[in-house]
Formats: structure tokens, sequence, C-alpha cells
């Protein structure tokens, strides 16, 4: 049976084990037994009220992490999940590459970061420090002031992983969401912005909704081609993407214009190149939309993993 493995990363005081109490507080465990793996002893403690459901193991060494050991813990705790506060100095690579049994299976990393040290680990422990923002699925930064929203948000962390949830948690216990409409999630200071295949999802819904940004760039991805009889002047180069699940697959595209589109049958894989133009388009209802002049289209394999995920 696969186990779930839910991994709080981040350094001392960073607010991993608050994170952790209030999610069990609110009934992250409350059904299924759960092992929680502490591997970095803190200032803050478990509260007692919110363990009935949940077994805590300590680990003090990263040496002890291996696949015999947790599946000693697997036999004699029976978890149905598990929780894992990292050590922010431990190699996360190391644990999911080496550590994890087979069917422990790595659900959401999470890294909390405090706002205030941020600067002095990036700039001492940099390595460690992109590590845990890298591989998160969410981050958040605690105790943020407004001086040091506005520094976080200049740095664009964005670029730093483009598929994170990030959000800044204020003193007064509330959060925000850092990608609000002052950050975007690509350098636009390039000559020609290359898309990813992973990222494309993550382009499309930012030029969707901020294409005033992408007026006048020149974009470089590899999509898929798309003849639609409704507009016989143009194709929709694009993506297909899973948004929720298999049954709910839809097709991410956008408007393109310019010649050779007839050597390219539907469904069938290019690298493309173009200049964004906001223009009106019966695609967009007779309103400006983002439609992308190609100035170079050539024959693609398909990527490894055809259908986007978010």
């Amino acid at each position: 049976m696969d186990i779930p493995v839910y991994l709080f990363a981040g350094f001392l005081d960073g607010g991993k084990t608050t994170f952790i109490n209030g999610i069990l507080q609110d009934g992250f465990a409350l059904r299924d037994r759960t092992l929680l793996i502490c591997c970095e002893e803190g200032t803050e403690e478990y509260d007692p009220k919110v363990l009935r459901n949940v077994t805590v193991v300590n680990v003090g060494e990263e040496t002890e992490l291996t696949p015999a050991f947790l599946k000693q813990l697997e036999k004699k705790h029976r978890p149905r999940q598990v929780l894992i506060e990292f050590n922010g100095m431990w190699s996360l690579g190391r644990l999911y590459q080496e550590a994890l049994p087979d069917n422990w299976v790595l659900y959401q990393i999470m890294t909390m970061v405090e706002a205030g040290t941020f600067d002095v680990y990036a700039k001492n422990l940099g390595q460690m420090m992109m590590e845990k923002l890298t591989n998160a699925d969410l981050i958040v930064f605690n105790r943020c002031d407004e001086a040091l929203r506005a520094s976080l948000r200049q740095r664009n962390l964005k670029m730093v992983n483009r598929r994170a949830n990030i959000y800044l948690e204020n003193l007064d216990g509330t959060s925000e969401d850092y990608a609000d409409d002052t950050v975007c999630p690509f350098d636009l200071a390039q000559d020609v912005i290359d898309i990813p295949d992973d990222d494309f999802g993550v382009w499309y819904v930012d030029v969707m909704e901020h294409p005033e940004r992408y007026e006048g760039k020149t974009i470089r991805a590899r999509t898929v081609v798309c003849h639609l009889p409704q507009y016989p002047k143009n194709v929709i180069l694009g993506r297909f993407a899973m948004t929720c699940c298999e049954n709910d697959i839809t097709f991410l595209g956008l408007v393109a214009a310019g010649e050779g589109f007839d050597a390219y049958e539907s469904r069938s894989w290019a690298h493309v190149t173009g200049v964004v133009r906001l223009e009106p388009h019966k695609a967009y209802e007779g309103d400006d939309g983002p439609v992308l002049h190609v100035t170079s289209l050539s024959p693609a394999e398909k990527p490894r993993q055809e259908v986007l995920t978010f």
C-alpha cells in the first residue's frame, strides 16, 4: 500500500512546527493514523491536544533515515500517512532519492521561511536554501512586515520556482498571495523569453491574465498545432493540460498568425518563435487579446510529458 509523505522543509525558526500544529488542529490527522518524524528540535513543541492519532518519532542523525529504518517504523506503527519535519541542514535530494521506501510516495513539499532571516540564509547557505525553495510545492514566508513583503516581491521569487504557491504571512497572522499583479513568473528583460515545456501552463495563465506584459515580446516554446475551421486564417498553438483529473483535459491555446501552417497537421508538434501582439480577434469576441505573430516554425518531437498538469 502506498503511503503519502508530506515533507516540511526550512531552517530553524522558520515556522515548521507551528504550521504542523495548525494543520493537525484543523483535523489533518483526525481519521488516518499518522506518523510524524521530527528531525529537528526547535523552540516550539507539538501541541499534545492534536496528537491523539499521531505517533511522534525523533530522528537525530541524517544517516538514520534509511529505507530499512522507515520500513520498521511502518511495520510498528502502521501509518496511513507520514509527516516529516525535516532538518534544514540535511539534503532533500538524499531523502527522496535514497531514504524513502518505494511505497512511501512524496506527495507535497512545504517550505517555511523566516522572512527576516531569509537574506542571511540565502547569502551564507545559498545552495541549501535554494534546494528548499526550488523543490517546494508550497512556500510560506513568516513574520512579514511591509518592508519585507516589498523586498521579497522585488526579488521576484517566482523566477526560482514558478509552480509553487507562495504566501506571505503577516505579523498579525493574516496571509496574502505572493503572486500579486506586481510579480511576473518570467524574466521579461530577455531578448527571447524561452518557455520550458513544464512551464507552458504557467506562461499561458500569465499571458491571458496580464497580456500587456508581453506586448511586443518575443517568446519561444514547443507547442501543439491546432487547425480550427472557425479561424481559417490562423492556427491555435498550445498544449493539452489536465487541470483536475483525466476526464478534465483542456487545450490551452493562443491564436497565432503567420505563414507555413498548412505544412503541419492538427495535433502535430512544432518549435515556435514569435512576437506577441495585442489586437482584436474573433477568439476574444472582438476584443484585444494576445496574438502570436510567428517568425519561425519547425517540426518538433513530442516532449516526455505531453499533457501538462497543475
